[in-house]
């Protein structure tokens, strides 16, 4: 058991073997946080850390597939047994999958991008939320990573290749989501909608947890957008070409281009900047990056904000999830 809880605070993180996790970590560790490293591959996660030079001493790696919703169950209950206290929580991992032809299927029969990005972590929320409750921190927090591509309120999210995105009436998750139904709207299987609208289901479970939980529980539910992470693992399964010239056409054109080391401060400010102290809200730097530059609360779609579908989206998922 990690008996000794740090001053700053305990925080679980997922997706920690690379990118914007990996780089969370490290500014979170400088900083005197513990971390709980929720990775799939915990020694490729170790070798990571390492090259970084992250105090392992500050860190306690769990094993986890979020695709997997029994494994997400064995990871809460070794959290559970291993951890004195849990005062914050980021949700990070996600997979993008755009050139499938056809879906990959989760071991619980749900299409695996919606599995991961959204169903494993709304699971995973639901078995901590009582361990951050217990919590004596000062400040509480429940974190989702969003994406400008899952909001249309935002020029990245009106881009109409494949679609926008749009969970539509969620006949896909009120027939059970199970194979041949690989859509939240129960139309044909696109991979890239299916990571927007994943990411569009992680917003709006931050509104609906913040509108139910936040008043009761004093705990601290949000959102973010660092910026364009243009070189992050995210985008290994895209073509070869678009790695190579996304990163240069963020920097060069759109100004929207920001660091993985610079993503992960902003996510560690999150954390634990009483700045950041607002429940409900989805945070962001803007598609254009100047020096120095602010947050601010960023306005998201209609039906992010919809709260006619957050409650459908919260029951379904529960339903999906077998709570």
């Amino acid at each position: 058991m990690v008996s000794k809880v740090s001053n700053h605070g305990t925080v679980l993180i997922t997706g920690t073997s690379s990118g914007v996790g990996l780089y969370s970590v490290k500014a979170l560790v400088s900083k005197g946080w513990h971390v709980v490293s929720a990775s799939r591959d915990i020694e490729k996660t170790k070798l990571a850390m390492d090259a970084l030079q992250i105090n392992s001493d500050q860190v306690t790696h769990v094993q986890i597939d979020l695709g997997d919703l029994e494994s997400v169950k064995a990871c809460a209950r070794e959290v559970q047994s291993l951890t004195s206290s849990l005062d914050a929580l980021v949700c990070n991992a996600a997979v993008y999958l755009p050139r499938l032809k056809d879906p990959i299927i989760s071991p619980q029969g749900y299409e695996i991008s919606m599995a991961t990005n959204h169903l494993g972590h709304f699971l995973l929320i639901q078995l901590l939320l009582s361990k951050i409750k217990d919590s004596t921190h000062h400040s509480r927090r429940v974190i989702i990573l969003g994406t400008v591509t899952a909001n249309s309120k935002e020029l990245g999210g009106k881009i109409p290749i494949p679609a926008p995105a749009d969970l539509g009436d969620l006949s896909g998750f009120e027939a059970g989501f199970q194979f041949p139904v690989t859509m939240a709207n129960g139309k044909k299987f696109k991979p890239g909608k299916a990571y927007k609208d994943s990411k569009l289901c992680n917003m709006i479970t931050v509104r609906e947890l913040h509108r139910r939980l936040h008043q009761s529980s004093n705990i601290i539910f949000s959102s973010l957008y660092p910026g364009c992470v243009a070189d992050t693992p995210l985008f290994r399964n895209t073509p070869k070409a678009f790695q190579a010239i996304f990163p240069w056409f963020q920097k060069s054109i759109t100004g929207g281009y920001v660091s993985q080391e610079l993503a992960g401060e902003r996510v560690a400010d999150v954390v634990m900047s009483p700045t950041f102290a607002q429940s409900g809200v989805h945070w962001s730097w803007g598609n254009r990056q100047r020096k120095d530059g602010k947050q601010f609360i960023q306005e998201l779609s209609n039906q992010a904000s919809d709260e006619v579908t957050a409650k459908k989206v919260w029951d379904l998922s529960m339903n999906l999830v077998n709570i």
